[in-house]
């Protein structure tokens, strides 16, 4: 099994990597590829729409080709991302705006053609928003959503997610938090 683990955070130390390395730090027999998205060179999609054509983005080659490719190998994708206004941070909304022709075609009609049937994944995320405000100003709820949507045009079946909302001034991970990151871990190991 190859497992992807795209890490948006800019701090690889920080709450979204360490939860990240709880998913995969246990799954043993698999293959796991670590991206820090924030190491990448990546350039800004133009909205030029010739990827709908070519199936391939047209820019010149940069760092999105890579991840499309390495995307189009994994069996599983982890993706984490902090919260930023609501959503997924920049830089993994640029990767994933680069990257659409190798996650989902498009029939004659315009309908989404899903490329990656039968993958499964997990999500990632981290507010500093507090609970129940990260839910009631749909803090993490926007970015869950922007990440679930992305991967279901895409093919993947999201298997599970950790949210950790009310991250400021905090220096240690809630237990239960690493434990359920652990958990999903162990459920994709049984999907070897």
């Amino acid at each position: 099994m190859r497992i992807l683990v795209i890490n948006g955070s800019p701090r690889k130390k920080g709450n979204v990597a360490t939860m990240l390395h709880h998913v995969v730090k246990d799954i043993e027999g698999a293959s796991v590829r670590w991206i820090d998205v924030n190491d990448l060179n990546i350039r800004p999609c133009t909205g030029c729409m010739k990827c709908r054509e070519t199936e391939v983005c047209i820019l010149p080659h940069d760092d999105a080709h890579l991840i499309a490719e390495e995307i189009k190998q994994c069996d599983v994708l982890v993706m984490g991302t902090p919260v930023y206004w609501g959503n997924m941070n920049g830089q993994m909304k640029l990767l994933f705006d680069r990257i659409v022709p190798s996650m989902m075609g498009e029939s004659k009609l315009g309908i989404p053609i899903p490329l990656h049937k039968g993958k499964k994944a997990v999500i990632v995320t981290a507010c500093t928003t507090i609970w129940p405000f990260s839910f009631l100003f749909k803090q993490t709820t926007k970015s869950l959503r922007a990440m679930r949507e992305i991967l279901h045009y895409s093919g993947f079946k999201v298997i599970g997610k950790v949210v950790y909302s009310g991250t400021k001034g905090k220096k240690v991970i809630p237990e239960r938090l690493l434990r359920k990151s652990e958990r999903l871990g162990a459920k994709l190991s049984k999907l070897q």
